[in-house]
This record gives C-alpha cells, structure tokens and sequence, in this order.
C-alpha cells in the first residue's frame, strides 16, 4: 500500500501514520524526520541541506525529492509507505508522480483528512501546553492553517482529477478515524 496523508498541521496524520504502519507493516515517512536524519547522518544530500539551511534558507524542492528517492529505494518500503508532509503544493505533486512513475510505485491513495479548524487548534493548544512546541502556539497555528489553505489544500484537486483521493472526517476517537481510513483504502 503506497499512500500520501494530507492535512492540516494537527489534523492527526501522524498520529494514523503509525497506526497504519503497524497494520500493513508499510513505512512512515515524514518529510521532515527525513531531511533531519539525512542532516544528522552526513549523507551528500544532508550536507547540501544543511549547507542551505545553516545559510537560513528553504531546502529545495529538488534536494529534498532526492533525499525521498534514497528513501524510497530502501528494502523497508518494498510492502509500501505513507508519505507524510510531502507533497505541499502542485509542483511537489507534479514532481512525486515522476518519481513514482520512474521507480515503478505508483499511489495507491492519497487519504485527505478533513478537520474544522476549531478542531485543529484546540487540538494543537493541547499539545502546545503538554510539550511546549513553538509550532504549536495557537497563533502560529492559524497562520500555518492559512497556508494550508492557499498551498497545500489544492493538491487534494489534483490528486482528485487522478481518481487517487480518498476523504475522510478526521474528527473522532483515533480507532474510529482510523477504522474510516482503512474503509475509505482501495482493497488490497
């Protein structure tokens, strides 16, 4: 099972990534643990990452396509994967279906959770209290919603027009969300 998770920051795609990793014994990986552990271990591409990002600047979208090639090439993902945080916008989508069609893994889903934003920051101001994250701040919250909305939320038409979405209601104790993604999954 090959599967992207989009959502907005809190809408619990991590949290389903690993129960779904358990399940069909598919890798999680997160864009983010990614660029970090490449950083962490010295790989080329960690350090052309963190060359750009010790100089303040974004890693490209082409360093870190890379970095998911190695990734994908590993054995752990030869039963699939869910990518978690990538594709943020069109071009990452764009630049995903290549790869994927290069390496012959082909999306089986791409799973949209779907949370009112309410939801979203009340369950990040949660965890902003637990675990102190910056990023969780209800402030940093709702601008991160808004980019969401203007960057990411678009891929979901695009991934649409290619018959791959599934939607599912986020909202909910974690095993029945999780028991909608499963239902919502084409058959294996």
């Amino acid at each position: 099972m090959r599967l992207v998770f989009l959502g907005a920051p809190g809408s619990g795609k991590g949290t389903q990534a690993a129960k779904l990793r358990e399940h069909f014994s598919i890798a999680h990986i997160s864009t983010g643990d990614l660029l970090r552990a490449a950083v962490a271990a010295g790989t080329p591409l960690g350090l052309q990452a963190k060359a750009v990002m010790d100089a303040g600047q974004l890693v490209s979208d082409e360093l870190v396509l890379g970095m998911l090639e190695e990734r994908l090439a590993k054995s752990d993902t030869a039963q699939g994967f869910i990518l978690d945080g990538y594709p943020r916008n069109i071009a990452q989508a764009n630049a995903l279906d290549g790869l994927l069609g290069r390496i012959g893994q082909p999306l089986d889903a791409v799973v949209k959770f779907e949370v009112p934003s309410e939801v979203i920051v009340g369950r990040c101001e949660i965890r902003y209290a637990a675990e102190g994250r910056a990023d969780d701040h209800p402030d940093t919250v709702r601008k991160r919603l808004g980019v969401y909305a203007e960057q990411t939320a678009p891929v979901a038409d695009f991934y649409k027009a290619r018959g791959t979405l599934a939607v599912v209601d986020g909202v909910g104790p974690v095993d029945e969300v999780f028991q909608r993604i499963v239902a919502a999954l084409p058959s294996r």
